[in-house]
């Protein structure tokens, strides 16, 4: 079994909680965007945005990865998508966040998203079967997402 470490290097035990999901098979663009948009808020607020991502009220806007994506009508946001696989699975991993922090004996009101990584994990190589004996490769990269909130109460 590998042995997994978070990537945040400045992690305080007494004033942070972290929280991590790997291997799982989301689109790598897509989580690395949904962290860029959620770092800073508020854990509440990041699950509010994240569900109505999910419903298709609100876009993620996409900074890096943005080449012939749409525009969205969404205030503030240029090119942008609904990636609701990946938000379904953010979303887990803050309520996995939440519950490590009540369990340190933060404030959940007052907890502050100061970062989110997201690395590319094992690449699953498959084959397609195609006409005439031939095959496509079917490679599928599995993704890691780490989040680290902060208590901002002074």
């Amino acid at each position: 079994m590998v042995k997994f470490d978070y990537a945040y290097q400045y992690y305080n035990p007494v004033s942070d909680a972290r929280a991590a999901i790997r291997q799982i098979s989301i689109s790598h663009k897509h989580a690395r965007e949904i962290g860029v948009a959620i770092k800073g808020l508020l854990v509440e607020d990041a699950k509010d945005y994240l569900e109505k991502v999910i419903e298709k009220k609100r876009a993620i806007p996409f900074g890096r990865y943005k080449t012939q994506v749409g525009h969205r009508s969404d205030s503030g946001v240029m090119a942008g998508r609904y990636p609701e696989k990946a938000a379904k699975a953010i979303l887990q991993l803050l309520d996995s966040l939440e519950n490590n922090a009540e369990f340190r004996g933060l404030d959940l009101d007052r907890l502050t998203i100061v970062n989110v990584t997201t690395h590319k994990g094992t690449i699953m190589k498959r084959f397609t079967p195609r006409a005439m004996g031939r095959t496509s490769p079917k490679n599928d990269a599995l993704v890691h997402v780490e989040v680290v909130a902060r208590d901002v109460s002074e």
